[in-house]
């Protein structure tokens, strides 16, 4: 089961965080407190964000493309230095350089770690249209 942050309590925008690393921490924290709900039960045309926090490596591209192939056209945020370029282990071989080299990204939200406020900008301007 798949599950989202109703961001605003009201329907008006649904987050999927995959958290991956450190910069996790950051994500969970910005998200605490928040409803969570099935995506099954995300009406058709709301709002989805996919946030994709931490290092990126190949043994989990699976799941990463799995998760993304059930939402429907979300928009994609970086969020940290190692989503948004691979971060301090960009030249490991399992370290997949970015986001952008698995799917298009909306937003690159960089920082070791970015704040979590930055992701409530990014937000605003989603829910905003």
């Amino acid at each position: 089961m798949l599950q989202a942050r109703d961001w605003y309590s009201d329907g008006s925008l649904y987050v999927v965080d995959l958290p991956l690393a450190c910069c996790a921490l950051e994500t969970q924290s910005a998200a605490h407190g928040r409803p969570v709900v099935d995506t099954a039960v995300i009406p058709e045309g709301a709002p989805v964000v996919l946030t994709l926090s931490g290092t990126i490596t190949t043994p989990v591209l699976p799941a990463i493309e799995e998760v993304a192939a059930q939402l429907p056209s979300p928009t994609v945020v970086a969020f940290g230095s190692c989503a948004c370029a691979g971060g301090p282990y960009w030249d490991s071989y399992p370290v997949v350089k970015g986001t952008e080299h698995l799917m298009p990204v909306d937003y690159f939200i960089a920082g070791c770690p970015p704040p979590p406020e930055a992701l409530d900008e990014v937000f605003e301007k989603v829910r905003r249209g």
